[in-house]
């Protein structure tokens, strides 16, 4: 356990620490009283008869001891917590592939479009058996390929099949992202499943509505996109028999992800994309909550209790 993280869910009863404090700047007051009328004894002799076995630093054990089992039991009070990782429960994921002729360009080996199907699957089969995850290919229109499910063969398939077509409409594929989320199960209209998109992308908007329009969306529906730039960006294509450049608009697909709380990636090769999908699915499989520990300072307290009983009872014959 990391104390640094500790944390209380009801850290009004720690006010009771200064109420602590103050027993314990009176029994330091006590203490200095109690040495003032020893020194006006003047008897020293006398004194030493009549008390002949001064418990001295064993009374202040037992003193130490017993407010630090207040102290903690004061904690519990205030419902100690940590910060730990639980399985998200209907958790989707929806994987977004540009399919676009500029990912016919051959800059990554083989070409931009086999490259990502290896990484996209290798990314789906490495997601949790739990989780839901849907396909959606955007060139100058989107669809969805696979609807969210937990038969990620299937969508690994699907990926498979994936063929190019032309046009890039980035914002439908968020859109329509959108929409497979929405129609997820009978309950995610009212209560929509915990979600993200990852989008790929190799190229600018070209048709659609905007990528700002449907950051937006994502922002309101509370999805998260993260965005992947794939490609070198200094490729050439043939499209109706002209060669053209195969531009990669990284200020948008960064804008997109920075406005809907996801992260933006680069990947210049299908090894940096794969490493970029392990990342990502990394911070997907689980959310951070808190969870009380209360029962951990109870027994702390507990311990401290027994100590300061059994100190009592071996120096002073009776409990505190």
């Amino acid at each position: 356990m990391n104390i640094l993280e500790l944390r209380f869910l009801s850290p009004w009863w720690l006010l009771l620490l200064l109420v602590l404090a103050a027993f314990i700047g009176a029994y330091i007051y006590l203490q200095g009283r109690r040495k003032h009328y020893a020194v006006r004894f003047t008897n020293l002799a006398l004194l030493s008869s009549v008390a002949p076995n001064n418990p001295g630093w064993r009374r202040h054990a037992c003193a130490a001891l017993f407010c630090l089992t207040t102290a903690v039991l004061i904690m519990a009070m205030a419902t100690p917590a940590m910060p730990v990782q639980v399985p998200r429960e209907r958790a989707t994921i929806i994987v977004a592939i540009d399919v676009s002729p500029s990912m016919a360009a051959t800059d990554v080996s083989p070409d931009r479009l086999n490259a990502a199907k290896e990484s996209a699957q290798g990314f789906v089969d490495t997601l949790p058996d739990r989780f839901n995850v849907g396909l959606v290919a955007f060139s100058n229109t989107a669809s969805v390929v696979s609807s969210p499910t937990q038969d990620h063969q299937a969508v690994a398939d699907s990926i498979e099949n994936l063929r190019i077509t032309p046009g890039t409409a980035i914002g439908e594929g968020v859109y329509t992202s959108l929409k497979s989320i929405e129609s997820f199960d009978e309950e995610a209209a009212q209560d929509p499943p915990p979600a993200a998109v990852v989008l790929l992308s190799d190229g600018e908007n070209t048709s659609g509505r905007p990528v700002s329009t449907a950051a937006d969306a994502a922002a309101e529906s509370e999805v998260p996109v993260s965005t992947i730039a794939f490609g070198t960006g200094a490729a050439i294509i043939e499209i109706h028999g002209q060669l053209v450049e195969a531009d990669i608009d990284k200020a948008a697909l960064e804008r997109l992800a920075d406005t809907t709380g996801g992260n933006f990636y680069e990947a210049e090769s299908g090894s940096e994309l794969s490493d970029v999908y392990d990342d990502i699915g990394s911070s997907l499989g689980t959310d951070t909550v808190d969870e009380e520990v209360v029962t951990l300072f109870v027994g702390i307290a507990l311990l401290l209790a027994a100590a300061t009983a059994t100190a009592s009872l071996l120096w002073f014959q009776r409990l505190p």
